[in-house]
């Protein structure tokens, strides 16, 4: 049963990895991070807005509500301090600051557990940091003196992150998965309107082609793993959970590569494949450990 939870929490973090694609071709098309940022989340509130209206029709508490709106400020803040690092550090060294979460999440449970990370978990971990070294092309490329305010952004975004796995599977559990989406969507997007006034649904850029970018960043950036989070981060924990996030990575670099025409090094593919085995790598113990109990 937790095999089925924890691939969907994969799918979630998949769905994650296709957001940097769309980034990158709003950019080119000249829309700017705050048009991005806020088209991205008000096309996803009113997307689960509707869901909700046709299939969960279940009343939730007040306290709860305000409890998930505070937690959705998690993930608005990842985007906007992610997508901020984007603008003064390479994409391949702000991918490596965002996934410091892998080890993040992994140290936090045990703190907040007390209990020491078992061996393959830190195993899993010790691959991904690994893997995301050499599939983020670092060791192909020349990288300058980086800005402070980059780097300082793009650790931002990795706490976010981690905050955002550990909550998620603590707050307001017996709510619907629906309803938990939409209360945390709408507390993203009233963070990131106080951060980005949304002038952009007033000025006519949404008719004009944001909306061309804006509604896919919505559905896999806010749809798809807000909900799959809710659903599966309660079964399976913060530590595997954010080892199954790192799932993101490899989908960034394969979908650069077939979208984007970006070129691959064998590095490259060498990192995916170690990130693929630190992914698959708890799930193969749980798995013979259910094998040996069944037997």
């Amino acid at each position: 049963m937790q095999m089925k939870y924890s691939i969907i929490v994969l799918l979630g973090a998949i769905s994650y990895g296709v957001l940097s694609t769309f980034v990158k071709l709003a950019y080119g098309a000249g829309f700017t991070v705050n048009e991005v940022v806020g088209g991205q989340f008000f096309f996803g509130w009113l997307m689960l807005l509707l869901a909700v209206g046709f299939f969960s029709r279940k009343r939730i508490r007040l306290k709860h509500v305000l409890q998930l709106m505070l937690v959705g400020t998690t993930t608005s803040f990842t985007a906007i301090t992610y997508y901020s690092s984007l603008q003064y550090v390479p994409a391949s060294v702000a991918i490596i600051l965002l996934f410091q979460f892998t080890w993040m999440g992994v140290a936090l449970e045990a703190i907040l557990t007390r209990t020491w990370p078992s061996r393959i978990k830190v195993a899993s971990v010790l691959l991904l940091i690994g893997g995301t070294l050499l599939a983020s092309g670092l060791f192909s490329a020349t990288v300058a003196a980086l800005p402070l305010k980059g780097i300082l952004f793009g650790l931002c975004a990795a706490v976010s992150f981690t905050l955002f796995i550990l909550v998620s599977e603590r707050v307001a559990v017996d709510v619907s998965p629906l309803s938990r989406s939409l209360a945390m969507i709408s507390g993203a997007m009233v963070f990131t309107f106080i951060v980005f006034p949304p002038t952009f649904i007033f000025s006519g850029v949404i008719l004009y082609g944001l909306w061309i970018y804006a509604l896919p960043l919505a559905f896999f950036g806010m749809v798809i793993p807000t909900l799959f989070f809710a659903i599966g981060m309660p079964r399976i924990g913060t530590g595997l959970g954010t080892i199954l996030g790192a799932a993101e990575l490899p989908t960034v670099i394969v979908m650069s590569w077939l979208v984007l025409r970006e070129q691959i090094g064998w590095l490259q593919y060498i990192g995916i494949m170690i990130i693929l085995i630190g992914i698959v790598l708890p799930q193969l113990k749980k798995k013979s450990v259910l094998d040996t109990v069944d037997g």
